[in-house]
């Protein structure tokens, strides 16, 4: 008698097989499919933001923890953790001269967590920091950041300074994640609460990015038209998907790797 196959290996193995183009395709109508999903159980899509505020909480409550107890810093980016405190800087000071709530206070919580991310890293642990493994060059997404805010920004009432910041935020935020993938590309091996950490992060910019997408929907695209005219209203939809996409292929491994009672995360070659 053959031996019963575990479903979720044998659909993951199946899903490797296939070529580039269709598991694209696969991601897609599994976004899609989510998006119903969450359209039909979660009736206020508001929550969506405050459960993707929630969950980012939590990520970086993990790697509080991963600090203080394990007392290393091995395999987190410095440089991901450097554009997230600038983006939240910036966006911190557009909040607080354009729309001051709730969302203020907790970007100042946010920020001030990362700060001290950021102190450990380079202060107290840091002969633990893999500074050879984090060579992504920032540069890279900051300029062309800089660039896209200067041409494309919200065409509010509010002062062309503060509409080229909130732009700058919106458009780094997006690609803030790219260091932590390249050391997780160079280590292969991510341990298991970088691996929590990181997880959190594309399970937030998903939620994030569903509580758009539903708003636009709900809204029959008024809600586009409201955040201004030419191609601003869309860049924020395009910024919020290229999040969750820059995410997806390491949340499937890590579901995987979860799955499969595996506590340290091993990635294949050309994952992230």
């Amino acid at each position: 008698m053959r031996p019963q196959r575990n479903p979720i290996h044998a659909v993951s193995t199946w899903v490797r097989r296939q070529p580039p183009k269709v598991k694209a395709f696969l991601a897609v109508v599994s976004g899609m499919a989510a998006l119903v999903l969450l359209r039909v159980i979660v009736h206020d899509h508001d929550n969506l933001f405050v459960a993707a505020e929630a969950v980012h909480s939590i990520g970086i409550s993990v790697l509080i923890y991963k600090l203080m107890k394990e007392k290393t810093c091995a395999g987190l980016s410095l440089k991901s953790q450097e554009l997230t405190a600038m983006f939240l800087a910036v966006r911190l000071y557009c909040s607080f001269v354009m729309e001051f709530d709730i969302h203020t206070l907790l970007d100042l919580a946010t920020l001030a967590t990362t700060l001290w991310v950021i102190f450990m890293i380079r202060f107290k642990l840091k002969s633990s920091y893999m500074e050879d493994k984090d060579n992504f060059a920032i540069y890279y997404v900051v300029v062309p950041c800089a660039v896209l805010a200067l041409f494309i920004h919200p065409s509010t009432s509010h002062h062309l300074l503060n509409r080229i910041l909130w732009a700058f935020c919106v458009y780094l935020e997006a690609v803030s994640v790219l260091p932590q993938l390249r050391v997780m590309q160079n280590t292969k091996i991510v341990e298991p609460f970088t691996a929590h950490y990181v997880f959190a992060l594309g399970v937030a910019r998903f939620l994030s990015c569903a509580h758009w997408v539903l708003q636009v929907l709900d809204s029959r695209g008024h809600l586009l038209v409201a955040l201004g005219y030419g191609l601003w209203p869309s860049m924020v939809l395009i910024s919020e998907i290229v999040q969750t996409f820059i995410l997806a292929d390491f949340c499937y491994y890590y579901v995987k790797s979860v799955v499969g009672g595996q506590l340290v995360l091993r990635l294949p070659s050309g994952v992230v």
